[in-house]
Formats: C-alpha cells, sequence, structure tokens
C-alpha cells in the first residue's frame, strides 16, 4: 500500500490516475469510467481502494497539473468504501461487487476469520457495551469454539440475552452486517494489538502435544506438583490420541479417509482396547481383520514410532476439526490416560 505521505515526485502514473479519480468524485468520474475497459477499471480499482490517506498538498500538486482552479481540493481518503461507492455511480452492482471481492483479496473474504483471532477476553470485553442482537449477530458469524470462549467470558445475564437472540436470530439485513463488518474491521483489523491472542496454557499444551510420551508424562508430573490448576487446564486443552473419543462416528470415518492405513496401523498397535474398537466399529470387517493381521505381524515396536504415528493422525484430525469437516468435543476429564 502507498505510504500516505509519499512524495508527489514519486508518484507513478497509475497513482495519479487513482487520485484524480477519487478527486473528481462519483458524478464527474462516471463518463471516464464509462469509456474504460474492464481491465482498466480492474486496475485502476485496486489502486483507488489501496491508496489510504493522501496529504492535500499531493491532491493540490496533482491537479494544478489539470486546472490553475482546484488548488485548494483538499486531503482524500482513499477506501474500499470511497471506491465502491464511485464504481456504483458508472455500473451495476454485481458488477462491482466482482470487482470489490478481487481488490479486496483475502482480507475482504476472511474478516470474520480473522476476528477468531482476537482473543475472547478482548472481544468479550468490547462485546459488553454493544446490544445483544449486535452481539448475536457476530458469535453467529465466528467459529463455534471461539464464540463459546467469548460467550463465557461475558456477564451471566448479558450472555443468556444473546442466546435468547441467537436462538431467534433470522436473516440479517445486508446493510446491517456489512455495517457491523465495517466496524470491526476498523476496531480489530486496523488495529494489531487487539488481535493479539496468546493463551499460555494453550500454548503449553501444544508443546505437550509434541513431546514423546516418557517427557510429557515426567513434565506434567513436575506441573501438577507446583501448580496443579495450571496442570488442569493443560491437560483439558492437550488432545491425545486417547482423545480421539472425542469424535464421533461420522468423523472417525472421514479420519480413515484421510489417514495412511500403515501409519495408522502403527498407532492402533499401542492404543488402548477402547480406541482401537471405535476405530475397527468404522471399518469393514474384511479391512478389520487385515489390519489386525497387520499388527500382529509387525511385532515389537519402538515406543517413538508409535508416538510418531499417533501424533501424525491426531495433527490430521486437528486440521479436520480447523476445517469444520468433524468436530471435536470438548474435553474436560483428567483421567490417567492408559497405553
Amino acid at each position: 500500500m502507498m505510504d500516505a505521505k509519499e512524495n508527489y515526485s514519486n508518484l507513478s502514473g497509475a497513482n495519479k490516475a487513482a487520485i484524480f479519480m477519487l478527486s473528481l468524485g462519483p458524478e464527474n468520474s462516471a463518463d471516464l469510467l464509462k469509456r474504460m475497459e474492464d481491465e482498466e477499471i480492474s486496475d485502476l480499482s485496486n489502486m483507488m481502494a489501496n491508496l489510504g490517506t493522501i496529504d492535500a498538498s499531493v491532491v493540490e500538486q496533482l491537479l494544478i497539473e489539470f486546472t490553475d482552479n482546484l488548488s485548494s481540493t483538499g486531503s482524500l481518503l482513499g477506501t474500499y468504501d470511497s471506491t465502491e461507492r464511485l464504481l456504483l455511480s458508472s455500473m451495476e452492482k454485481e458488477k462491482v461487487d466482482l470487482i470489490m471481492e478481487e481488490i479486496r483479496g483475502p482480507e475482504g473474504r476472511t474478516m470474520w476469520d480473522k476476528l477468531d483471532n482476537v482473543s475472547e477476553e478482548i472481544l468479550a470485553n468490547y462485546l459488553k457495551n454493544e446490544y445483544p442482537q449486535t452481539v448475536a449477530v457476530i458469535l453467529s458469524k465466528i467459529t463455534p469454539d471461539h464464540a463459546a470462549r467469548v460467550l463465557s467470558n461475558l456477564p451471566d445475564n448479558f450472555a443468556m440475552e444473546v442466546v435468547l437472540r441467537l436462538l431467534r436470530t433470522d436473516v440479517v439485513n445486508k446493510d446491517i452486517l456489512e455495517g457491523i463488518e465495517r466496524t470491526l474491521r476498523s476496531e480489530f483489523m486496523n488495529n494489531p494489538a487487539q488481535t493479539d491472542s496468546h493463551d499460555n496454557h494453550e500454548q503449553i499444551a501444544n508443546i505437550f502435544n509434541c513431546l514423546d510420551r516418557s517427557t510429557e508424562s515426567r513434565l506434567m508430573d513436575a506441573l501438577e506438583e507446583r501448580n496443579k490448576e495450571s496442570a488442569d487446564k493443560v491437560k483439558t486443552l492437550m488432545f491425545t490420541f486417547e482423545d480421539m473419543t472425542r469424535i464421533d462416528p461420522s468423523g472417525i470415518q472421514l479420519l480413515l479417509r484421510r489417514v495412511e492405513k500403515e501409519r495408522l496401523t502403527i498407532a492402533l498397535k499401542a492404543a488402548s482396547e477402547d480406541i482401537k474398537d471405535l476405530f475397527f466399529d468404522n471399518m469393514s470387517e474384511r479391512a478389520t481383520r487385515m489390519m489386525r493381521e497387520d499388527m500382529e505381524a509387525m511385532g515389537p515396536i519402538r515406543v517413538n514410532e508409535v508416538d510418531e504415528a499417533q501424533n501424525y493422525v491426531i495433527n490430521i484430525a486437528k486440521t479436520l476439526s480447523e476445517s469444520g469437516e468433524i468436530a471435536i468435543a470438548s474435553g474436560a476429564e483428567d483421567d490417567e490416560l492408559v497405553f
């Protein structure tokens, strides 16, 4: 994106064209846009949307090139909204939507996804001052797990009002939704400090998930001795191979289609009977028989090979969960795992 205070002498021809079009306004620029090719409009729109704030002195110098009577135009703000308004003055909305979608790129399409990176505490603190209906709309647009964490950080009475409105939420007016989106983008997407979601317990859980079994057990025991409350939180956040029971049958069937059978066989060899049954119950009799035979034919396997195979299956499950293809129920039990 162009620096807002970039010296006029450094402006490219495309920069000047974009600034000039914005300075003309929607009505005066409409005739010019009608004379352009689609590719030219797309390129110009992209440039306009990414200008940012342009110093009044830069605008003045540019307009002096065209006329001596426009030197007091003042500063301009080149944004997605101003660009969209200008385009709407000269072409159909469907065409404008396509152009804006293209120039916004991932940022425009993933604003709600990016909101998942905002700490639930920060987001809840912001939302508690909004109307329950507005909060309900926002929570309906973000991932369920993040919405749950945000909801749990809201005052009980307010949270219940939000839940009641979520139950009654219907199709939201597009203008209202766009207004909410613009506000959130301004509040959070343009303020990196607000989106810094950092949970130390979650970070430790992710690290522990990658440890070999003996090291993880040793460190967890030590953590329990020093800080049992934190150890319990880490255990809850961890996802181990034995936690596969938190995935429903349809999720296990999808997981079976995504994992390599050889690595799954190694992973299951040292798993509990409950976990073996969980997978076998979702396989055909023939596939189950063949996998059991493969396990028996393997003979002894090193623990680190089993850990590696189980971590591989866990990572596939997490990827499927993050993409919304499978659901992993929250785990709150702290029972010792048996391998």
